[in-house]
């Protein structure tokens, strides 16, 4: 029997303890992260705005256009999902709007961090922060906005670190803990002492670590490793994305070559119609309609056997 899929963040955290979170770009990314294995999963901003609109995290797509994107992606996984809010788009109204967008296309989590616009992604330069009260209102504001705690699990991230220090930022995580943060998130450590700094100050509360593999600012661990630190998660925002970008270069380098697909680094049909759900569709095709699609039933009954 399937294992039962559990959407709320909090009770998946307490069940698994620890969260790997790669981060689907699309639909079909979604859905191969589930068939993974994996329990839960993120749509980071980072991935969305590179493979969607082809261009860098440097906050030139707000939350009009992710807001659309982002339910084509979740509406592919049964999982739980962990949403990237850059800084909330504005000030607190901004914030409640997002949660109470969000909260109600079924995301699970979400996190909010304290740049100041124009937001970027967290390992690039140039990056600056809001006061640390004004980022605490928009937690407030986050937090009473929500329908409850266990409908929607917020992340306050910080970018103070590489600004002001791991101090700076520790005590940030603090106030952004009492105005109602569920979790703490500081983004590009430098080193694997910061981490231990991190995992003795906030023991027993919830921490994210962000492993941005492919050339961040921050070390790698393993999850074992991340674990036993006591980070409950871990994003990987660009392993998927920067491995399917080469993958693509290669193919089309092939192609413009005129060499033919090599099989072995390639999914077949069938594997791919599994991953679509083909059967399931064709299956509902075939109860309703007769004829000339009695050929499809009889391929679906096998691929089905």
């Amino acid at each position: 029997m399937a294992e039962k899929i559990d959407r709320s963040w909090r009770a998946v955290l307490e069940r698994h303890k620890f969260l790997q979170l790669p981060a689907a770009h699309d639909a079909l990314s979604a859905k191969l992260i589930e068939r993974a294995g994996f329990v839960a999963y993120q749509v980071g901003g980072f991935a969305l705005e590179a493979a969607r609109w082809g261009v860098p995290d440097i906050d030139l797509i707000r939350f009009g256009e992710k807001s659309l994107a982002v339910p084509e992606i979740i509406r592919a996984s049964n999982l739980p999902v962990l949403v990237d809010c850059d800084d909330g788009y504005g000030d607190v109204k901004n914030v409640a709007h997002t949660v109470n967008v969000y909260e109600n296309l079924g995301v699970s989590a979400i996190f909010i961090e304290d740049q100041k616009p124009p937001k970027r992604c967290g390992h690039m330069a140039g990056k600056e922060v809001v006061p640390p009260e004004e980022m605490a209102e928009k937690l407030r504001a986050a937090a009473e906005s929500r329908r409850s705690k266990d409908s929607l699990f917020i992340i306050a991230r910080t970018d103070s670190e590489e600004l002001n220090g791991l101090e700076d930022a520790m005590r940030r995580c603090h106030l952004y803990l009492k105005a109602g943060a569920d979790a703490i998130y500081i983004e590009a450590e430098h080193s694997e002492k910061d981490l231990k700094r991190i995992a003795k100050e906030f023991k027993g509360v919830h921490k994210v670590v962000n492993v941005f593999e492919g050339g961040g600012k921050s070390p790698w661990m393993s999850p074992k490793q991340l674990q036993e630190l006591g980070f409950t998660m871990a994003l990987y925002p660009t392993t998927v994305l920067f491995r399917v970008t080469r993958a693509m270069e290669e193919t089309l380098a092939n192609l413009r070559a005129g060499k033919p697909m090599d099989t072995k680094r390639a999914v077949s049909m069938k594997e791919f119609e599994a991953i679509v759900d083909l059967p399931k569709w064709a299956l509902l095709e075939t109860r309703f309609r007769s004829g000339p699609l009695a050929k499809v039933r009889r391929v679906v009954n096998k691929m089905l056997a």
